[in-house]
């Protein structure tokens, strides 16, 4: 009786504490800029935590003149002032609960940003722009022969103009050329097989004129020929205007929820997490609204230096000009040893400028970046950073012998990901890029993208994206058709990626990687290529001729390099009238079962 009275009293403590704010109750209301409202109404909840912020179902709009400015490094974006609509920074325990409405942005805003909060929930919404941050132009007639084609461009939705010969389009107060730019298939809603072919080359078309009212017409500037009548090109610009505004930016954060969110639009990413631990999706679409073809500037998802569990179930993501999810942490290179266990270090691609490297107490690796493998680990003891470009790192130890051309990784921030249940489609780019060392389980998926389905590379001289897996298990996912932008593309592609001057090291680089119980829906007849993996798993997958796009026979089924610890077996393919064929390259500890259907080459 005393427990069941003690609980009833904590029950009853807890819901006291709690409180939900109608935030009608406070001027925010549909038909009206609510911009200024939200942020009093934001200030005023200070540090309480448990606090729901309920919005009746509506639709609400929030534009730039009132909205809070801070500057602030985004990783993958470009950096600079942000105008943020709900700036939660330092908030515990808050809920956005949306009941199905539409917040509808107007000017080059940040929806959300999350700063050094815990316990935040964001759902049953959806996020879109008044204007989007890219052009879509419809193609009515086309002429091969003089290289020309006209589109309609509807002038309220994508304001454009010709200056001095260029096309040029308003993306929110700044003009932009074409830039770059895709062409998209009527029928697919996805990019067109062979995109590149229709691309529009250079910034300033050769000859482009308006015949008539919502009429562009572009002569001789195509790579190949004018895109088919009925598709749309798609145009986005050019640095620094293309990545100005990610929907939703969290960083120094824990704990956080997204349910029921829905992002149509993004001058960016739908998402964007860094140096977060433990966060969850559930139910998150990233879509096109009805008006448009394309949703995201840039990927739906990215997860850049966090830890703990992300976990991604029954989400939709389609129509993005980039990829569905990314998780990795950064190589960050070595300008110069200082000696007394200091590096001067230097961020080298300017979208991960301001990245938070690494705190005192990580632990991280030495990289020899010539190979680009680790040479020792030890613990950061203080970091002093100079500008968004370089800090000075002191670390606990150093070898006696250091690598001539080095990079740094954390250790302590590579998070476990869980990725089920989920719909990736009709997007640009791959559906999942996955570079932890933590676990990582991708199952029971659809995945339909234009280049590679699944991506574990690692990479040390461009976007600098660490690191190897240690534990990745693939498996009943369903790959529809990947790689129709015509390229070499596999449903799984494991390989770090490497400069003409950087070669293969002693040991192998991603370990312990598991590709089973698949189905693959292919027109190229494509599986698995793998470099530098050791322990290598490709189990009871079926790969079954799709006559989606055109055939295409370049490449292996299975191509593997300098790979250990291998086994193939329980696969079959059907359906294919060219050999589906095993090539192996340097490749030790190799058994190959039976297969159906393939063929081993020596």
């Amino acid at each position: 009786m005393k427990s069941l009275l003690a609980c009833t009293v904590i029950l009853g403590a807890l819901a006291a504490q709690a409180r939900i704010i109608n935030v009608s109750d406070h001027g925010i209301a549909p038909g009206k800029d609510n911009t200024f409202a939200l942020n009093r109404l934001l200030e005023s909840i200070g540090n309480e935590s448990g606090v729901t912020l309920n919005f009746p179902k509506g639709t609400y709009d929030f534009h730039q003149d009132n909205a809070a400015e801070v500057y602030r490094a985004v990783s993958n974006h470009d950096n600079g002032l942000k105008r943020i609509i709900f700036p939660l920074f330092d908030h515990k325990d808050i809920t956005i609960e949306g009941n199905g409405s539409l917040f509808l942005m107007h000017g080059r805003v940040v929806p959300f940003t999350l700063e050094r909060a815990s316990g935040i929930t964001l759902k049953n919404f959806s996020i879109d722009w008044e204007q989007s941050f890219h052009a879509e132009l419809k193609c009515i007639e086309r002429d091969i022969a003089k290289q020309s084609a006209v589109f309609e461009c509807d002038e309220t939705l994508y304001p454009n103009k010709i200056d001095n010969g260029m096309l040029m389009f308003d993306r929110m107060g700044q003009w932009d050329p074409i830039g770059a730019n895709m062409v998209w298939d009527k029928d697919t809603h996805a990019p067109i097989y062979n995109t590149d072919r229709y691309a529009v080359q250079g910034w300033k078309p050769n000859k482009v004129s308006k015949p008539g009212k919502n009429k562009i017409k572009l002569e001789k500037c195509f790579k190949k020929e004018p895109p088919p009548v009925g598709s749309t090109l798609v145009v986005y610009g050019v640095h620094p205007t293309s990545r100005l505004c990610p929907a939703i930016h969290i960083t120094n954060s824990k704990n956080v929820k997204i349910e029921n969110v829905t992002v149509h639009d993004a001058g960016g990413m739908g998402l964007i997490v860094e140096r977060t631990e433990n966060i969850e999706l559930d139910g998150m679409k990233v879509t096109s609204n009805s008006q448009r073809v394309v949703s995201t500037r840039a990927d739906a998802t990215h997860f850049i230096g966090c830890k703990g569990l992300i976990k991604v179930e029954n989400c939709v993501f389609e129509h993005m000009l980039d990829d569905a999810i990314n998780v990795h942490g950064a190589y960050v290179p070595v300008v110069e040893y200082l000696g007394n266990n200091q590096f001067l270090c230097n961020i080298s691609h300017f979208q991960q400028w301001g990245l938070i490297f690494a705190e005192p107490g990580d632990r991280i690796a030495l990289m020899d970046r010539s190979t680009v493998l680790p040479v020792s680990e030890t613990t950061v003891t203080d970091i002093k950073i100079l500008n968004e470009h370089r800090f000075v790192l002191t670390v606990a130890g150093v070898p006696e012998k250091l690598p001539e051309i080095m990079s740094v990784e954390n250790l302590t921030w590579n998070p476990d990901l869980e990725f089920r249940n989920n719909i990736v489609r009709e997007n640009r780019a791959r559906s999942i890029l996955v570079t932890t060392k933590g676990k990582v389980i991708i199952e029971n998926n659809y995945l339909s993208s234009q280049m590679h389905g699944i991506l574990i590379e690692g990479d040390n001289n461009k976007w600098y994206e660490s690191g190897a897996v240690q534990d990745v298990m693939i498996r009943n996912n369903e790959f529809v058709n990947p790689g129709y932008a015509r390229d070499n593309r596999y449903p799984l592609l494991a390989s770090p990626l490497f400069t003409k001057d950087q070669r293969m090291g002693e040991g192998r680089y991603h370990r312990n990687i598991t590709f089973e119980n698949n189905t693959v829906r292919s027109f190229n007849g494509h599986l698995v290529e793998a470099r530098s993996v050791d322990g290598l798993k490709i189990l009871n997958n079926k790969l079954i001729y799709s006559d989606d796009y055109p055939k295409a026979e370049e490449g292996e089924t299975i191509e593997l390099e300098y790979c250990n610890n291998v086994e193939i077996s329980g696969n079959s393919a059907s359906g294919f009238d060219h050999p589906i064929t095993i090539k192996t390259e340097d490749t030790e500890n190799l058994t190959i079962g039976k297969n159906k259907g393939f063929t081993a080459k020596k």
